[in-house]
């Protein structure tokens, strides 16, 4: 069977450590309204778009290699289901060949019958391919 939740790639010409601390600074490249840390295992760190907000918790980390945070608390004040997001994962993979670092990001639980699919969708596609992709080559993330 087929895994539904939503993934994109992006690559860029750096290292595995600079695709790491790039995810890291969350700020930068999808937050701007950002509380705590997202650097370390057991992290925790809060973004904020308006009265919407996420919580998450990094629940793994392999330097270099993989970064999972899961959502722990979240408002998503246009949603039936305002906490949709809660125990869902947003797993960033991290792999380099030829010096060219790619990211396998995965928001584990974002599928097609959830409500908030198509909204995420876009939202993901901004700031993935979109803001991160952008800090990793021109050092310039585009956050809200």
């Amino acid at each position: 069977m087929k895994n539904k939740d939503f993934t994109c790639s992006i690559t860029a010409n750096v290292t595995a450590e600079e695709a790491t601390e790039a995810i890291s600074q969350v700020w930068v490249w999808w937050a701007k309204d950002f509380t705590g840390r997202a650097e370390k295992l057991d992290d925790e760190f809060t973004v904020r778009f308006g009265e919407t907000f996420v919580t998450f918790n990094i629940t793994e980390l392999v330097p270099n290699t993989r970064v999972v945070w899961t959502a722990t608390d979240c408002y998503l004040p246009w949603l039936n289901d305002k906490t949709e997001w809660t125990g869902t994962k947003l797993i960033f993979g991290i792999s380099t060949e030829n010096d060219q670092t790619t990211i396998n990001f995965r928001h584990q639980g974002l599928v097609p019958d959830v409500e908030c699919y198509d909204m995420c969708v876009k939202g993901w596609t901004q700031y993935i391919p979109g803001s991160l992709l952008k800090l990793l080559r021109d050092g310039v993330g585009q956050p809200s």
